[in-house]
């Protein structure tokens, strides 16, 4: 190897193993460490193997300081790493209320999806999580009707895989108030009211049905 193609990756490695450094300290919540990474010039977006940014390395172990920093340090939280996880995605469907709603109020984009083509909303209905529903629904512009690759909506998923509890009614309310269209079916034409009955959730089933009166 030419001695200029030893030095290239020489300095490469360097720069990943500084990358590493970065990530690893913004996933275990040293702001002094990234503070002082981020003075030297770090590259705030470098991603990992993984495809993990540092603000969506901080997301995965809930640091919501560091996701802050972060944030008002330019970082790009719409970047979706290898398992198509960004902060507001992740944030959602974990119900990390306050990392979702720093990601809000950074302007993230919700009609990104994630590997199984939903947006932030649908697995947040699905695991109860009422007060991430409840911002997404009052404060964004996420599409409530969005079908995903199993061809559930958010109302369909909340009935389906939910489990008929307090929390999934409260979803079915948010969810039928801001628009959730009780027609849409699964791939097998079954709509969410007739899971509901199915299943025997009868408070979720006259939630639908009074949505239809």
């Amino acid at each position: 190897m030419p001695g200029s193609s030893r030095e290239q990756a020489k300095e490469q490695s360097g720069v990943e193993t500084v990358t590493q450094q970065f990530i690893q300290a913004a996933e275990a919540g040293d702001l002094e460490a990234v503070q002082n990474l981020l003075q030297d010039g770090i590259e705030m977006n470098a991603q990992d193997e993984r495809g993990r940014t540092a603000v969506m390395a901080a997301t995965y172990n809930h640091q919501t300081e560091m996701v802050r920093l972060l944030i008002s340090k330019g970082a790009d939280i719409n970047i979706r790493d290898h398992l198509l996880n960004n902060v507001f995605l992740y944030a959602g469907a974990e119900g990390m209320l306050d990392i979702v709603q720093l990601a809000i109020d950074a302007d993230a984009d919700t009609k990104l999806t994630n590997r199984y083509g939903g947006t932030a909303l649908i697995p947040a209905s699905e695991r109860g999580h009422v007060e991430v529903v409840r911002e997404l629904l009052t404060r964004t512009d996420i599409d409530v009707n969005h079908i995903n690759r199993l061809h559930w909506t958010a109302l369909l998923e909340a009935v389906i895989l939910g489990n008929g509890g307090e929390k999934h009614q409260q979803i079915v309310r948010l969810l039928v108030d801001h628009g959730a269209d009780r027609e849409i079916a699964d791939a097998e034409g079954i709509t969410p009211l007739q899971h509901a009955k199915s299943k025997g959730y009868h408070e979720i089933a006259a939630i639908l049905e009074r949505a239809g009166s």
